[in-house]
């Protein structure tokens, strides 16, 4: 008899909900587990049960259940099915029980192997050189810089940004016109603020992102529309009545291609002409490896350009800095949605204007620089020797690569990765719902940057394993 909730022994009411069938199974699930509402080692249905009770593709219950164990929350063996993890953490309202209070909670178990996109490897962060810098800029800093201060940021960090900026990625800006944010999502609800107050209903979008961008402009009433996408890239030539359009042109995420030259001045064109706002998210502009760093597109119309850039790739996400060059005729109105009580942490914002001034943000992006390009080489010769019919691309810029596989495989290869202990991503998570992408290429996105140096090696070597 086929599997079913109740054979199962668990009565769980499942409501998928989101833009998206498997994004909104995805988060359901993984809403059941948060909650405790399936607790750890609860055998989940197999997909071809489960699949037809919530009149669902099979695929799209297999690839929600592999995203959920890459991320911890399940875990898959053959021969034992889906189960949910054992590690993971408690209710966070749970009430004390009778009797005394619960166990301690646990953290989430941890992928033996992590190349997931989207982090630099953390165990290089330059303590050393980062702990001199604050020294140094705590100890000069005068009193008044501790109060509430400035909301738009540290004068002295705008300062050392904007130099910085012009310098390095051709940004052309004065400190007047920087805001300090607590990273990249930060920005984007201030900006997404703005366009509302402005009157815009519509921002324009990559085929292929992050959805919690897009969600995030959702939240602010904003409708995402994905641009087309072609061999060559992001097609810029339907923007439209769009209010702004969200781009990443010196490295498109997750596909690798920089936006082309006649694509950048058809972008600036329309937002010359329509008034609209072109959003530039910079994420990882200083990691460039076979020539010089394609130069912001801000530097083409600083007053048509909003250029926004963070430390989470270059140093790390948790320091939570992020910076945008607005726009002159955009500043104030920035500044307001922000708001004058969401100032950044003043010791941080020290320190990095510091860690800038000295030179040690420089000589830590060029090791760094060199440390990633070893390990892109690494992985280029290893899917030569190992899986020949695996084509990486993507890989001039970054921290990532996107390996190309063959029709169909996708899932599959997933799902093996995560019976390896092997955290990483499907190109398929990252399309826009609504793109029109009429044959899919399956793909992974390969955080290479990800792992410390002591974990890449190991890293690879499964990667490699789980490749057709």
């Amino acid at each position: 008899m086929a599997e079913t909730w109740a054979t199962l022994g668990v009565d769980l009411h499942l409501e998928p909900t989101g833009p998206g069938v498997r994004r909104g199974l995805t988060d359901a699930l993984r809403e059941a587990v948060r909650t405790g509402r399936l607790a750890p080692g609860t055998r989940l249905p197999s997909s071809r049960a489960l699949a037809p009770d919530l009149g669902v593709a099979r695929n799209t219950v297999a690839d929600a259940y592999a995203d959920l164990v890459a991320e911890g929350w399940l875990t898959a063996r053959q021969g034992s099915g889906t189960r949910v993890a054992t590690g993971v953490p408690a209710a966070p309202f749970a009430q004390t029980p009778p009797g005394g209070p619960a166990h301690p909670r646990r953290p989430p178990s941890r992928p033996r192997h992590d190349l997931r996109s989207g982090s630099p490897d953390l165990g290089s962060f330059p303590r050393a050189a980062w702990l001199r810098a604050a020294r140094r800029a705590l100890t000069t800093a005068p009193h008044h810089v501790l109060g509430y201060g400035d909301p738009r940021g540290l004068p002295e960090l705008r300062a050392a940004l904007a130099g910085y900026l012009a310098r390095a990625r051709g940004v052309r800006t004065d400190p007047e016109h920087v805001l300090i944010c607590s990273g990249f999502a930060h920005g984007l609800r201030v900006l997404a603020e703005v366009l509302r107050r402005r009157g815009a209903s519509t921002v324009a979008v990559d085929s292929y992102g992050l959805d919690v961008h897009w969600n995030l402009l959702a939240a602010a009433g904003l409708r995402t529309r994905p641009l087309p996408f072609d061999d060559l890239g992001t097609v810029t030539g339907g923007l439209a009545d769009a209010g702004a359009v969200l781009l990443t042109p010196s490295h498109q995420f997750p596909m690798g291609v920089p936006l082309r030259p006649d694509r950048r001045a058809a972008v600036i064109e329309w937002a010359r002409r329509t008034g609209g706002l072109v959003l530039e998210d910079d994420y990882d502009g200083e990691f460039r490896y076979d020539r010089q760093s394609i130069g912001a597109l801000q530097g083409l119309a600083p007053d048509r350009v909003v250029y926004l850039g963070t430390a989470s790739k270059s140093l790390a996400p948790g320091l939570r800095l992020g910076w945008m060059a607005l726009p002159p005729s955009l500043a104030e109105e920035a500044a307001a949605a922000k708001g004058a009580m969401e100032t950044c942490g003043v010791l941080d914002q020290l320190t990095l204007a510091e860690f800038l001034a000295s030179g040690a943000y420089d000589r830590h992006v060029r090791s760094a620089r060199l440390r990633y390009r070893r390990r892109r080489d690494a992985l280029v010769e290893a899917l030569a020797a190992r899986a020949p019919d695996v084509r990486a691309t993507g890989i001039a810029a970054g921290l990532h690569a996107v390996l190309r596989l063959p029709p169909g495989t996708e899932p599959a290869v997933v799902r093996a990765a995560a019976w390896q202990g092997l955290a990483v991503y499907g190109l398929a998570r990252f399309r826009h719902d609504r793109a029109a992408v009429t044959a899919p290429d399956d793909a992974l996105v390969v955080g290479y940057g990800t792992p410390p140096d002591h974990a890449w090696t190991a890293a690879l070597d499964a990667l490699c394993r789980v490749l057709p």
